[in-house]
Protein backbone atom coordinates (compact mmCIF):
# COMPACT_ATOMS: atom_id res chain seq x y z
CA UNK A 1 0.00 0.00 0.00
CA UNK A 2 1.74 3.76 -1.07
CA UNK A 3 2.97 5.66 1.80
CA UNK A 4 2.53 9.41 1.76
CA UNK A 5 3.67 12.12 3.15
CA UNK A 6 1.51 15.44 4.59
CA UNK A 7 3.49 17.86 5.85
CA UNK A 8 2.56 21.20 7.72
CA UNK A 9 3.94 24.99 6.63
CA UNK A 10 4.20 27.35 8.57
CA UNK A 11 5.32 30.94 7.98
CA UNK A 12 8.72 31.91 9.44
CA UNK A 13 8.68 33.39 13.22
CA UNK A 14 5.64 31.15 13.59
CA UNK A 15 4.42 30.69 16.77
CA UNK A 16 2.35 27.51 17.59
CA UNK A 17 1.77 28.63 21.16
CA UNK A 18 -0.93 31.30 20.13
CA UNK A 19 -3.04 29.47 18.73
CA UNK A 20 -6.32 28.66 20.15
CA UNK A 21 -7.76 25.47 22.05
CA UNK A 22 -9.81 24.78 19.29
CA UNK A 23 -7.31 24.46 16.28
CA UNK A 24 -5.59 21.60 18.79
CA UNK A 25 -8.85 20.01 18.84
CA UNK A 26 -9.33 19.75 15.56
CA UNK A 27 -5.95 18.56 14.99
CA UNK A 28 -6.74 15.75 17.96
CA UNK A 29 -9.74 14.51 16.17
CA UNK A 30 -7.78 14.27 12.93
CA UNK A 31 -5.37 12.27 14.44
CA UNK A 32 -7.46 9.60 15.98
CA UNK A 33 -10.07 9.62 12.87
CA UNK A 34 -6.75 8.48 11.08
CA UNK A 35 -5.65 6.14 13.25
CA UNK A 36 -9.38 4.78 13.50
CA UNK A 37 -8.92 4.25 9.79
CA UNK A 38 -5.50 2.69 10.14
CA UNK A 39 -4.19 5.39 7.84
CA UNK A 40 -1.82 7.19 10.44
CA UNK A 41 2.15 5.68 10.77
CA UNK A 42 3.06 8.66 12.32
CA UNK A 43 2.29 11.87 13.17
CA UNK A 44 4.57 15.28 14.84
CA UNK A 45 5.04 18.77 15.31
CA UNK A 46 8.76 20.13 14.79
CA UNK A 47 10.31 23.10 17.10
CA UNK A 48 11.07 26.39 15.21
CA UNK A 49 13.34 26.59 12.26
CA UNK A 50 15.12 28.84 14.30
CA UNK A 51 16.04 26.20 16.13
CA UNK A 52 16.95 23.82 13.60
CA UNK A 53 20.95 22.30 12.87
CA UNK A 54 22.47 22.43 9.44
CA UNK A 55 24.81 19.59 8.47
CA UNK A 56 26.88 19.75 5.55
CA UNK A 57 29.32 17.54 4.08
CA UNK A 58 32.65 19.19 3.80
CA UNK A 59 36.44 18.23 1.88
CA UNK A 60 37.90 15.27 3.74
CA UNK A 61 35.14 13.94 5.52
CA UNK A 62 34.12 16.91 7.86
CA UNK A 63 30.96 17.94 8.41
CA UNK A 64 30.08 21.73 8.56
CA UNK A 65 27.70 22.06 11.33
CA UNK A 66 25.33 25.67 11.45
CA UNK A 67 22.72 27.43 13.30
CA UNK A 68 19.53 27.49 11.32
CA UNK A 69 17.44 25.90 8.87
CA UNK A 70 18.68 24.35 6.13
CA UNK A 71 17.06 26.91 3.32
CA UNK A 72 16.81 30.33 4.09
CA UNK A 73 12.69 30.53 3.21
CA UNK A 74 10.08 32.28 4.30
CA UNK A 75 8.09 28.81 5.02
CA UNK A 76 8.74 25.85 7.01
CA UNK A 77 7.59 22.49 8.00
CA UNK A 78 5.94 22.80 11.06
CA UNK A 79 4.76 19.29 11.83
CA UNK A 80 3.87 16.02 9.42
CA UNK A 81 2.00 12.76 8.96
CA UNK A 82 3.02 9.67 7.46
CA UNK A 83 0.47 7.95 6.66
CA UNK A 84 -0.52 4.60 4.54
CA UNK A 85 -3.18 5.26 2.19
CA UNK A 86 -4.96 2.89 -0.90
CA UNK A 87 -3.93 5.35 -3.22
CA UNK A 88 -3.82 9.52 -4.05
CA UNK A 89 -7.45 10.44 -3.89
CA UNK A 90 -7.35 8.89 -0.54
CA UNK A 91 -4.08 10.61 0.68
CA UNK A 92 -5.69 13.87 -0.86
CA UNK A 93 -8.56 13.55 1.47
CA UNK A 94 -6.63 13.33 4.17
CA UNK A 95 -4.38 16.36 3.09
CA UNK A 96 -7.95 18.17 2.73
CA UNK A 97 -8.98 17.34 6.65
CA UNK A 98 -5.18 18.32 7.48
CA UNK A 99 -5.66 21.98 5.92
CA UNK A 100 -8.90 22.44 7.42
CA UNK A 101 -7.63 21.09 11.02
CA UNK A 102 -4.52 22.97 11.06
CA UNK A 103 -5.68 26.03 9.33
CA UNK A 104 -2.18 26.41 7.15
CA UNK A 105 -0.97 24.87 4.01
CA UNK A 106 0.36 21.34 3.73
CA UNK A 107 1.94 19.72 1.10
CA UNK A 108 1.53 15.88 0.03
CA UNK A 109 3.80 13.99 -1.62
CA UNK A 110 4.31 9.92 -2.43
CA UNK A 111 7.16 8.28 -0.99
CA UNK A 112 9.29 6.23 -3.94
CA UNK A 113 8.44 2.57 -3.99
CA UNK A 114 11.03 -0.01 -3.83
CA UNK A 115 8.48 -2.06 -5.94
CA UNK A 116 6.09 -1.39 -8.26
CA UNK A 117 3.56 -2.94 -5.49
CA UNK A 118 4.51 -0.20 -2.83
CA UNK A 119 3.43 2.22 -4.71
CA UNK A 120 1.84 2.09 -8.34
CA UNK A 121 1.14 5.28 -9.27
CA UNK A 122 4.89 6.08 -9.25
CA UNK A 123 7.49 4.11 -11.01
CA UNK A 124 9.56 1.20 -8.93
CA UNK A 125 13.15 2.27 -7.99
CA UNK A 126 15.56 1.30 -10.87
CA UNK A 127 12.92 0.79 -13.40
CA UNK A 128 13.08 3.77 -14.91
Amino acid sequence: MPHYLVAIHHPDGYDGSLEGEAMMRDIDVLNEEMAAAGARIFAGGLSAASSARSLRAQPGGKVLITDGPYLETKEHVGGFWLLKCANLDEALAWGRKAVVACRAPVEMRAFLARTQDDNPQIPALGQD
